[in-house]
C-alpha cells in the first residue's frame, strides 16, 4: 500500500514537471543565461551554456536572463562637473560596451553590471579628467576634448580589465561642454562687444583711408594744375569742359550761353 502511494506521487511530480516547463527563444544578437532554482533536488545555480540559437524548454523553476550581446549603449548625465578654475560645466557622456561572455557577466556581476559596476566609476573619470583643465579650454579647444577622452578611455579600460568585467570598450565620448546659463550669456555679450569693436575700428580704418584718398586726388590735381600753368578759376573751367566732354560725347547736348546777360521776358 505504502509503495503505491509513493509511486502515485512520483508520478504526480512528474506530470506536474512535464506541464510546469518554461520555454526560452532569444532573439537574434542576444544570449540567455539560465539560473536554475530546483524545488526539491540538486543545488541549482546558473548554467554554463547560455542559450544562443532556437528554442529551449527548461523546468518551471528555472530563470532566465536576456543579454544583449551586440554593442550597446550608455548614456549618462554630468552635472556640475568642476573645471580647474573653479566653473562648473555639464557634459552628456556616452560610452558603448559590449559584453563578451554572456555566463560570466551574470554570474560574476548579476543583470545589473553597468549600474551597479560601471556607471559611478565611469562618471568619477570624467570628473578626474576635467578637474585638470580650465573651461575655456573644455568648452572650446577641440584639442582638450580629445584628450579628455583619451584620458577617460584609458582608465575605464583599464578598470574593467582590473575588475575582470566580461564586456569590452568600443567607443567613447564625453560630447560637448556645457557651461551655465550666466557664463553662456556673458560669452555672448562679450563677443557682441568685441563685434562692435571691430566694426568701429573697421568704420574708421575705412574713413581715414577715404580722406587719404582725397587729398591724395587733390595734391595731384594742384600739381597738374600748376605743371599746364593755368589758376584756380582756369583749371575749374578745364574741369568742367571735360565733364561737358564726357556726359554729352553722343553729341545730343544743347548748350545755351548768355555770357552773364539777365534773361527778359515779354510781359502783354
Amino acid at each position: 500500500m505504502r509503495f503505491t502511494s509513493l509511486v502515485l506521487m512520483l508520478l504526480v511530480l512528474a506530470a506536474l514537471s512535464a506541464s510546469g516547463c518554461s520555454t526560452y527563444a532569444p532573439d537574434a544578437g542576444h544570449e540567455v543565461v539560465l539560473i536554475e532554482k530546483p524545488w526539491f533536488f540538486g543545488h541549482g545555480g546558473v548554467n554554463s551554456e547560455p542559450v544562443r540559437t532556437g528554442r529551449t524548454f527548461v523546468a518551471f523553476s528555472t530563470d532566465g536572463i536576456d543579454v544583449e550581446m551586440r554593442p550597446e549603449r550608455y548614456e549618462q548625465d554630468l552635472p556640475d562637473t568642476m573645471t580647474a578654475d573653479g566653473v562648473p560645466v555639464s557634459f552628456h557622456a556616452i560610452v558603448t560596451l559590449q559584453v563578451t561572455d554572456s555566463v560570466a557577466l551574470i554570474k560574476g556581476f548579476g543583470d545589473r553590471w553597468y549600474k551597479n559596476n560601471v556607471e559611478q566609476a565611469f562618471g568619477q573619470f570624467v570628473r578626474q579628467a576635467v578637474r585638470k583643465r580650465g573651461m575655456n579650454e573644455t568648452a572650446i579647444s577641440t584639442t582638450a576634448l580629445d584628450a579628455i577622452d583619451a584620458e577617460i578611455r584609458d582608465n575605464l579600460s583599464r578598470f574593467i580589465e582590473e575588475k575582470k568585467l566580461p564586456v569590452r570598450l568600443v567607443t567613447m565620448t564625453v560630447g560637448r561642454a556645457n557651461p551655465p546659463d550666466a557664463i553662456k550669456n556673458q560669452r555672448i555679450e562679450t563677443a557682441a562687444q568685441e563685434q562692435r569693436i571691430q566694426t568701429e575700428i573697421q568704420i574708421k580704418n575705412a574713413e581715414v583711408q577715404r580722406r587719404a584718398a582725397e587729398e591724395a586726388r587733390a595734391a595731384a590735381d594742384n600739381a597738374y594744375r600748376q605743371a599746364i600753368g593755368l589758376s584756380p578759376e582756369q583749371y575749374v573751367q578745364l574741369k568742367r569742359i571735360e565733364m561737358v566732354l564726357k556726359v554729352c560725347s553722343d553729341g545730343k547736348c544743347t548748350f545755351i550761353e548768355n555770357a552773364g546777360a539777365v534773361p527778359t521776358l515779354n510781359v502783354r
